[in-house]
């Protein structure tokens, strides 16, 4: 083979060629259409076999996954519902014994309270009683006390007086006639 000195300044085309952009010789078109669909038919049943499936089958499995997740978020909420629910049953409960034990010591603490102010009041009046009975026995003896100084008195004023002695029992009927009046 021999190489082929370049010319150059010369606007020869080269050899075996017209001297334009292949793609736009027009003399070509119908090849180009016919290949172009060919390889755009090969193409799409690529797409078609291949890909379509898998991109359905990514969109369906994720379709799934959200379908699952919205089924489990339901599920979530309904149970934290539940959860919540049982949370306000049971602190409504524990509210209602706190107020029934809180009753139940009231109950309790009046009835003590009641319990030691008649203990009380029936100690006071017992001791006022006992105060009483002291009282009258200590009154009824002074004026025992009294009597016998009164008839002693009234025989030591006879016998000063007068000079004779009165006899005790005499002295006690003057002292009973004088007390009457």
């Amino acid at each position: 083979m021999q190489a082929m000195p370049l010319k150059t300044g010369t606007s020869q085309p080269p050899p075996g060629g017209n001297g334009g952009f292949p793609p736009f010789d027009t003399t070509t078109f119908p090849s180009q259409i016919f290949w172009l669909a060919i390889t755009f038919t090969i193409l799409l049943i690529f797409l078609w076999r291949f890909v379509v499936p898998r991109i359905g089958g990514t969109i369906n499995e994720r379709k799934q996954k959200i379908a699952q997740e919205l089924a489990q978020a339901e599920e979530d909420r309904r149970e934290a519902d539940q959860a919540y629910t049982t949370y306000q049953n049971t602190l409504l409960e524990a509210r209602q014994r706190a107020r029934a034990l809180i009753e139940e010591n009231r109950s309790q603490v009046r009835a003590n309270v009641e319990r030691a102010e008649k203990a009380a009041d029936t100690e006071a009046d017992q001791a006022l009683a006992d105060a009483e009975a002291r009282l009258a026995k200590l009154r009824t003896e002074a004026r025992e006390h009294i009597r016998r100084a009164a008839q002693d008195a009234a025989a030591g004023i006879v016998e000063r007086l007068i000079g004779e002695t009165v006899s005790p029992e005499e002295a006690a009927q003057a002292v009973a006639g004088v007390e009457t009046r």
